[in-house]
């Protein structure tokens, strides 16, 4: 059977099949292949996070009043900056993980603000646990140590920055809180999440 299929794709008006099917299979490639990106950066925008509520009113409110959203240079931050790896193995990996977060969506664990408030210590705690497990790689998307001008930090903060970096630390070790409210309770969380 394997013998005549062959032969017939490989006569030459099988050839044109063949390369037909190839041909085909390689646009229909191509079309997936742009289409889950388009979806993938679609589902990055700002826009696409705060459209449901729980987001727009309850973090995206919170951002707004930190220099990561409003600041002397225009420069601003976006959801995705800070909870999706630019990296595309990452990237994915990381969109994987939030489909925990739609499950989450769909039966109402943080639908309103009292909910959100008693889920928050375990939402930062989930936050902080990756962010320590890929030694800030989504602060180190816009800030570089190596680029900081040492002159207009304050000196107790070069200093804390050089220390910080000597003992193996990573950003989260000392900036929680920088783009939204700390939970109550949360140095009780940080010392689960650090181990002390």
């Amino acid at each position: 059977m394997f013998k005549r299929i062959c032969k017939w794709l490989f006569a030459p008006r099988g050839g044109w099949l063949l390369a037909g099917f190839v041909l085909a299979s390689f646009a229909a490639g191509v079309v997936f292949w742009g289409g889950f990106n388009w979806a993938m950066e679609l589902s990055n925008t700002e826009t696409f996070c705060i459209s449901c509520h729980e987001m727009r009113d309850n973090v995206y409110a919170e951002i707004k009043t930190t220099p990561h959203f409003s600041n002397r240079t225009g420069v601003r931050a976006v959801c995705s900056d800070c909870h999706v790896p630019k990296d595309w193995v990452y990237k994915v990996v990381r969109k994987v993980r939030a489909t925990n977060e739609l499950y989450h969506k769909i039966i109402g664990t943080v639908d309103t603000r009292e909910k959100f408030d008693a889920a928050r210590v375990d939402l930062a705690k989930s936050v902080w646990t990756a962010m320590r497990s890929t030694d800030s790689r989504e602060c180190r998307n816009c800030h570089s140590f190596e680029f900081m001008d040492k002159e207009k930090q304050v000196r107790p903060a070069q200093r804390r920055h050089a220390e910080a970096r000597e003992k193996g630390m990573t950003c989260i070790d000392c900036h929680q809180g920088i783009a939204h409210k700390l939970p109550k309770d949360w140095e009780a969380a940080w010392k689960q999440v650090v181990g002390k």
